[in-house]
């Protein structure tokens, strides 16, 4: 499994944990106007699963950051690939075109062998 991945699964592990402690606080909400805990209870286990929550966020956030960053990397790697790719196709119709053809080379050794008979 690539990296990418694993990030989103831990995304959504995230959003799923953040969703059931929305859930909690709802709980307790109910529970302090059924007078089952007093409000400064309900304010202090609130707080604190709202701190969670925060806290997920930020790593959520991070997470996210790192996602983009991956795909940039791929993308770039892939651009890279595509660039030398056609660097090394020009290269081999290049070569083609430097290479002489084969009566190309038989007219250079006959004027090669003109000009060692001219001058002997």
């Amino acid at each position: 499994m690539s990296l990418v991945g694993r990030l989103e699964r831990n995304i959504a592990k995230l959003e799923k944990s953040i969703e059931k402690d929305h859930e909690k606080i709802d709980e307790l909400s109910a529970k302090c106007e059924s007078h089952k805990i007093t409000k400064a209870e309900y304010n202090i286990k609130k707080r604190h699963i709202e701190e969670k929550i925060r806290a997920m966020d930020s790593r959520m956030r991070v997470l996210q950051g790192g996602i983009a960053k991956e795909k940039r990397h791929l993308e770039e790697k892939a651009e890279e690939k595509h660039r030398k790719r056609e660097e090394e196709s020009g290269e081999k119709e290049e070569a083609k075109r430097r290479k002489p053809t084969p009566n190309a080379t038989i007219e250079i050794i006959n004027t090669i062998s003109a000009r060692v008979e001219l001058v002997y």
